[in-house]
């Protein structure tokens, strides 16, 4: 699997993955989203990759010294994979030097992330 920043050629498969997050059903929304990602530096999208298919999303917002978990989707279809845990960790890798924080959409999810990896450490 591979994580790809988004580009304009993904947005569709980017808004299908965005709208299974709170808050982002409505098309206006989601393009609103879209177009904060694709004009705001700080605002960074990636889409993940396994072989054909994108399953899953992950956006964040970059600061001076951490970034925050903006957006956190996987396709229902791969749900209960470690697919959104697998993303978790590849940021980790693209921002070594940066703390990962959460917002209150990817706060649960996060610390179930978190709690994991300290039982499989």
């Amino acid at each position: 699997m591979i994580l790809l920043r988004y580009k304009k050629t993904y947005e569709k498969i980017a808004m299908g993955l965005l709208s299974y997050m709170p808050g982002e059903k409505a098309v206006k929304k989601l393009q609103e989203t879209i177009h904060q990602y694709e004009h705001d530096d700080d605002w960074q999208l990636y889409l993940l990759k396994q072989e054909e298919d994108f399953i899953g999303l992950v956006g964040i917002v970059l600061d001076e010294h951490s970034y925050t978990v903006m957006h956190l989707s996987v396709n229902p279809s791969f749900r209960g994979e470690g697919i959104g845990s697998e993303m978790i960790a590849k940021l980790a890798e693209l921002f070594p030097n940066l703390e990962c924080k959460s917002n209150e959409y990817t706060e649960s999810f996060m610390k179930r992330c978190m709690d994991r990896e300290s039982k499989d450490s």
